[in-house]
C-alpha cells in the first residue's frame, strides 16, 4: 500500500485523521488529506438578495485550504509524505475522483454518526464513496 486518502470535513469525525496517520506510519504510505467544498444549492425567490454564490464558494475554499494546511503540522514528522488538497464539488464524487487521481490504495473516512433515517432521506457521503470508489474504504466510527 502506497497511498491513503483521508477526506476531512473538520467535523468531530475528522478524528479519522489520527487513524489514517497511524495506518500511513505502519505501512509506510503517503497520506493525502482532502477537503471538499460543496457549492450551496440556493433556489428561492430570495436568491438575488443572498449575494454571489461564487464568492461564497471561493471564501469557503480558501478557509478550508487554510485549515487543511495546518493539519500536517499536528501530525508525526516520521510520515512518508503528507499531501493536502481542497476541491469543489459533490463530496462523494470528489472523494472517489481524488482517490483515482492520487492512485489511492485505500480511503479512510469517518461516519457522521447520524441516524439511518437521516441517511435514507438526505443521503450519506460515506455510502456514496463506497458505491463509487475503486479501492477499499475503511470506515472509522464517529467518536
Amino acid at each position: 500500500m502506497k497511498t491513503i486518502l483521508a477526506p476531512v470535513d473538520f467535523s468531530p469525525a475528522t478524528a479519522v485523521v489520527a487513524q489514517a496517520t497511524a495506518l500511513a506510519r505502519l505501512l509506510p504510505a503517503r497520506l493525502v488529506l482532502l477537503s471538499v467544498v460543496q457549492a450551496p444549492v440556493i433556489v428561492t425567490e430570495f436568491t438575488p438578495m443572498m449575494g454571489n454564490p461564487t464568492e461564497f464558494v471561493d471564501a469557503a475554499q480558501q478557509s478550508s485550504a487554510e485549515r487543511l494546511q495546518k493539519l500536517p503540522r499536528e501530525l508525526p514528522t516520521d510520515l512518508l509524505a503528507v499531501v493536502t488538497e481542497t476541491v469543489t464539488g459533490v463530496a462523494a464524487e470528489a472523494i472517489a475522483d481524488a482517490a483515482r487521481r492520487f492512485g489511492a490504495d485505500c480511503i479512510v473516512m469517518g461516519s457522521n454518526g447520524r441516524t439511518p433515517f437521516y441517511d435514507l432521506v438526505i443521503g450519506s457521503t460515506t455510502h456514496g464513496v463506497i458505491q463509487r470508489a475503486k479501492c477499499p474504504v475503511v470506515i472509522v466510527p464517529a467518536p
